[in-house]
């Protein structure tokens, strides 16, 4: 199993993974405190937190024999204009750098597929299943356990030689695989994160309200934005990076090796008002294969109105919001266009 363990260690790291890690399934600290947030209703209206009991945290319950899990992550930090710069001009749409390419689900399950067969050809048959993202599975205090990093005050996971700019992804196996030694938080006294949230969703060191978060309120949030914190979302339209943006961990970052990550239909430079007169069509075009599609156009919509709202005062974004109020049937989307009319009135007087 030493051997193997190596092995597959090898084979990940030719796939593409940056670093591969092996881990137990024992998850009770965990579990305790994923209640402790769900009870305090940080989960918001993500109801997939909580409706598959203790399959997330107990990992033989929700793939039977599980005794090991192969922990991988894949950089995906792109070339893509400066962070700092983008989030400094109020006019641009600022999209999550995990998005502005192809969505990564298929991409890194593929290359677990392909990890698990190389383990098969070697080791024989075993029983397996992948996961990125894509099931009720503790990604991140997994990869902790498994070495590849500590989960920082913002509660994502930090590698000390390559920051946080990174996808995870896992093989649950029926492998008794010797163990990795968990990651070490490296965090201290920094408070940075915390800090920078725009709307304080860093509500104590390593407890996130998503309720309050950015990334939540632009993609799983269906249904009105919280009006007290539109103003404080600026020009973010899908997702956040603040957090990571500031961490001193991500000196170390590097660009991704994996081009399908790289900007499309220049979504990293793309003025708000461009963004919002995409027609429906054009929505779907421009995010086919894209982690941004899950969204839906009216919620897209709704996103560009409130960060216009939040623009420097604009004859043309008047205008822009205007036309597009007109011609969109949806309530909610009204509403939040009235909102950003509102908020470009008042700074006009």
């Amino acid at each position: 199993m030493q051997a193997l363990a190596l092995q597959i260690k090898h084979w990940g790291k030719s796939l593409g993974f940056q670093q591969v890690g092996i881990t137990h399934t024992d998850l009770k600290e965990t579990e305790q405190r994923l209640n402790d947030w769900l009870a305090k209703g940080y989960h918001g209206k993500m109801d997939f937190m909580q409706k598959h009991g203790e399959k997330r945290t107990r990992a033989a319950q929700l793939v039977e024999g599980t005794i090991s899990i192969i922990s991988v992550r894949m950089d995906y930090y792109p070339p893509a204009k400066d962070i700092q710069l983008l989030m400094n001009d109020p006019a641009s749409g600022f999209v999550s750098r995990y998005a502005l390419g192809r969505d990564y689900h298929k991409l890194i399950r593929k290359k677990l597929q392909k990890l698990a067969l190389k383990i098969s050809q070697e080791y024989g048959e075993f029983g397996y299943r992948a996961f990125t993202d894509s099931a009720p599975v503790m990604e991140k205090p997994i990869a902790q356990q498994a070495g590849l990093g500590w989960i920082g005050k913002h509660s994502n996971l930090i590698n000390q030689n390559a920051g946080s700019w990174f996808f995870l992804g896992e093989l649950y196996t029926d492998l008794p695989l010797p163990e990795d030694k968990p990651a070490i938080n490296h965090c201290g006294t920094c408070q940075q994160c915390i800090i920078a949230c725009p709307t304080n969703a860093i509500v104590a060191p390593y407890v996130v309200d998503a309720r309050r978060c950015i990334s939540y309120l632009t993609i799983e949030l269906d249904g009105e934005i919280p009006e007290h914190l539109r103003a404080k979302m600026g020009n973010h339209i899908y997702g956040c990076d603040d957090c990571q943006s500031c961490c001193p961990w991500n000196k170390f970052a590097t660009i991704t090796e994996q081009t399908d990550f790289y900007p499309r239909h220049d979504l990293d430079q793309s003025t708000l008002i461009e963004l919002f007169q995409w027609t429906e069509e054009e929505f779907l075009n421009k995010t086919a294969g894209s982690a941004i599609r899950r969204i839906g156009y009216m919620r897209w919509l709704r996103n560009i109105a409130v960060a216009l709202g939040n623009a420097s005062t604009s004859n043309e974004i008047i205008k822009v919001l205007k036309e597009k109020y007109s011609i969109i049937e949806d309530k909610n989307v009204k509403k939040h266009i009235d909102w950003a009319l509102k908020q470009q009135r008042n700074k006009d007087t």
